[in-house]
């Protein structure tokens, strides 16, 4: 079957299920493979539960015209978005970057959607798999797309690129993260950097943040020309300054020839500053009234372990453990000493995907928690015990290990940065905080 004949078929059932779990009547069941699974395996019962086809790539589960054999269902499915996304005249954000890629898209989202009606990647749908799916999952009636694109090596953006053709564009930073597959920073520029080569070509925007010298070189050395940039100085087309930190950020701001504008968020950590500052540009830039940038930034609530503050009846953790890397580390730990509590506790997990460099970094980020003043500091995961030996820390090889510590000696009235990577599995020692 030809990519065009089963983009009919999705017309008429355009709910994608990759999952007989979470399978939603007359929709389209896609039998990806994996290291463990073979979803070929799983056709059967996806029609069982209600799916109206299963697309599937092993003739031996051909059991009737219900099963639409193709040579590779992820190919399949990948091209079935690049066709869908043939059709959808509006604009799609491809947004990008080490860190910040998803609270930048939840806040773009939740500005812009006082004025259109916006899609935006669900969760943290951005790679090979989830890019085809988002894209798939943009409604007819939508008139802007926001879509996340993640990579941990090098032409992998380039290829989702192809697949989102993005007009506008965002990185948000280059930092350290996913080394081992980038084969360093340097790697990890070339690759987020293919970002902006495809704006380049196709002639897209590119939205800079002007404070950022390596954002500003990479969009010149793949030039991109049409540009619209934000940062502190006044001629950019947003200028922006933080105006509060505590508990949460407020920034003051305002376009070419308009009024100071104040915006309020949810958002902890000045880390977050960029965040803000990308969504007021964007939505100023799509010609959004103050009033509604406002209130789409105040309106953002962080939830998935992002940037949340959670109150205990014992403490106020910051909780930020659904993923970590020596950039986001050594910021939140930063951010921690600014927040002027009297009794602070670090947590740190493992961070994972480094590489050669991971002893060193992970060396590092000790060494910039010994300086951040401390009640007590926290180390948990095989790299960090690795170190184990330093005064006035704690080092446990698991989980298991520091809730074993932090029943024995309980944290009370104080401000915990809880971050790690997301295979540390943190959130085990909430109950215990």
């Amino acid at each position: 079957m030809t990519t065009e004949q089963l983009y009919q078929i999705y017309l008429k059932h355009p709910q994608i299920c990759t999952d007989t779990r979470k399978i939603t009547d007359s929709s389209l069941f896609f039998a990806l493979r994996g290291d463990n699974f073979d979803g070929n395996k799983f056709a059967l019962q996806a029609i069982e539960n209600g799916a109206a086809f299963s697309v599937i790539d092993n003739a031996e589960y051909a059991l009737d015209d219900r099963f639409i054999l193709v040579d590779d269902v992820l190919e399949t499915l990948q091209n079935l978005a690049r066709l869908h996304r043939k059709q959808l005249k509006i604009p799609v954000i491809g947004i990008t970057g080490t860190n910040g890629k998803t609270t930048t898209k939840e806040l773009v989202k939740s500005v812009l959607s006082q004025q259109f009606n916006t899609f935006a990647t669900e969760g943290n749908l951005n790679n090979h798999i989830g890019v085809p799916l988002s894209i798939l999952s943009v409604p007819s009636d939508c008139e802007i797309a926001i879509i996340e694109m993640g990579a941990n090596h090098q032409r992998e953006i380039a290829f989702l690129c192809s697949i989102a053709q993005p007009s506008h564009g965002m990185i948000t930073n280059v930092g350290k993260a996913h080394l081992e597959g980038f084969g360093g920073v340097e790697g990890v520029k070339i690759g987020k950097g293919e970002l902006y080569e495809f704006l380049s070509k196709t002639g897209g925007i590119g939205f800079i943040n002007n404070d950022n010298p390596t954002l500003i070189t990479m969009a010149h050395e793949r030039g991109l020309k049409n540009t619209v940039g934000y940062g502190k100085g006044s001629t950019n087309f947003l200028s922006v300054r933080l105006k509060n930190s505590s508990p949460y950020l407020s920034v003051d701001w305002n376009l070419p020839g308009e009024p100071k504008q104040m915006a309020f968020s949810n958002l902890p950590g000045i880390y977050n500053f960029d965040n803000i500052s990308a969504a007021i540009c964007i939505g100023g830039y799509f010609n959004l009234s103050p009033e509604k940038i406002n209130k789409g930034i105040n309106a953002y609530k962080p939830v998935n372990n992002r940037s949340q503050i959670l109150e205990t009846p014992n403490n106020t953790i910051i909780c930020d453990y659904y993923n970590a890397n020596p950039s986001s580390m050594m910021v939140a730990l930063e951010n921690l000493e600014d927040t002027g509590a009297k009794s602070k506790v670090l947590i740190l997990g493992d961070m994972f995907e480094l590489g050669e460099e991971s002893a060193k970094e992970h060396r590092l980020i000790l060494e910039k928690a010994l300086h951040t003043k401390a009640e007590r500091r926290i180390f948990v995961g095989e790299e960090f015990f690795r170190l184990k030996g330093i005064e006035d820390a704690e080092f446990y090889r698991n989980t298991p290990e520091a809730s074993e510590a932090l029943n024995k000696r309980p944290i009370k009235q104080s401000t915990i940065l809880l971050k790690g990577s997301r295979g540390m599995k943190l959130e085990s020692l909430l109950d215990l905080l």
